[in-house]
């Protein structure tokens, strides 16, 4: 007997009524994208705005998964209804998740999602957090471009907060910001993550820095070094560059995630900063900026289709092949084709 597929108007029905396993079906199709991600995305940007979206990056090893699972226990045993979303390097093979993150997320995600162990007598459905890796797919920033509508859907059917934690590889690591409106930027000591995240940009865009694994030997001179880069970039200005924000100084908070010291300083500091966000327009300015980074990304995608179905075509071809007998340089061609291509 086929299988009948329902609409996506109805699995976004009942995933707004609690389903969890429509929720997933959603899901998936935004990472197929197409037809129905775009018909979810009208869906979904109706009901949005209301969770606060916080990212957590910083260099790979920081124990950003460790302390992710320690913040959502913390939110669902004061009653709220998180969602993660980890963004997994792709696979090299299949181009999906590799799932690490909920390997090290285990006891969140086995017990209070239920995809595993029961979840406790006293936590009904509707509390259960919901866990979700996403591959990159190759897509540089480190954030899969179907993250922005996921980010939407998690909001729309009633989770708060929604938390990004990114795959944590090189520069790139800056793109947290344009789907966030807190940043978490974890260091560790001994790799060096106060340089690193000065030299990745991450000085500029983090709303909150954590120095986990505080328990180690140079865990304070990781929290010196920060100090002394933050005052150095606020005398230079370079702190409102990104932010536009010259009265906010990011907190430096101690944390251990493995035992899960410091974890409600952490929870407090995001609290602090979404008051922080909410007593001026700063929450809308960047709630906005998360609206043209998603635009921006999504014609560049769409502008990526056209070039290439362009140079598939007996023309497009015709002109690669000019440049190739240097009939024509590649900037001629180039220009001739986005002639073609804007007709």
């Amino acid at each position: 007997m086929a299988r009948v597929h329902k609409p996506v108007d109805e699995h976004y029905s009942e995933a707004a009524a609690g389903s969890r396993l429509a929720l997933g079906r959603l899901l998936t199709l935004v990472e197929r994208g197409g037809p129905e991600a775009d018909q979810l995305s009208e869906l979904a940007h109706q009901d949005t705005g209301r969770a606060h979206v916080v990212g957590i990056t910083g260099a790979p090893g920081a124990g950003k998964s460790t302390l992710t699972g320690q913040l959502v226990h913390r939110y669902v045993d004061a009653g709220r209804r998180p969602a993660v979303l980890a963004v997994d390097p792709s696979s090299p093979l299949t181009g999906g998740a590799i799932l690490g993150d909920r390997i090290r997320m285990y006891d969140v995600s086995e017990v209070e999602t239920g995809q595993g162990a029961p979840a406790p007598d006293d936590m009904s459905a509707d509390r259960r957090p919901f866990i979700r890796s996403m591959a990159t797919r190759g897509h540089s920033g480190g954030l899969a471009l179907a993250v922005p509508l996921a980010v939407r859907l998690f909001d729309a059917v009633g989770y708060d907060p929604v938390i990004i934690e990114t795959v944590g590889v090189g520069q790139v690591e800056v793109d947290v910001v344009g789907a966030a409106d807190t940043a978490v930027v974890v260091a560790t000591p001994g790799m060096g993550d106060a340089v690193q995240a000065n030299k990745a940009g991450l000085l500029e865009v983090a709303d909150i820095f954590v120095v986990n694994k505080a328990d180690r030997p140079g865990a304070n001179d990781v929290r010196r070094d920060l100090e002394l880069m933050l005052d150095l970039s606020h005398m230079t200005g370079l702190d409102t560059m990104e932010r536009g924000d010259a009265d906010y100084r990011p907190p430096i908070v101690m944390s251990s995630a493995l035992d899960g010291t410091g974890a409600e300083n952490v929870i407090a500091a995001i609290d602090d900063h979404l008051v922080y966000l909410g007593q001026s327009d700063r929450l809308r300015r960047r709630r906005e900026h998360r609206v043209r980074t998603e635009v921006r990304a999504r014609l560049k995608q769409a502008l990526d289709r056209r070039v290439d179905d362009l140079l598939a075509t007996d023309e497009g071809r015709a002109m690669v092949a000019k440049a190739e007998q240097a009939d024509l340089s590649p900037t001629e061609v180039a220009t001739a084709l986005l002639d073609i291509l804007f007709e």
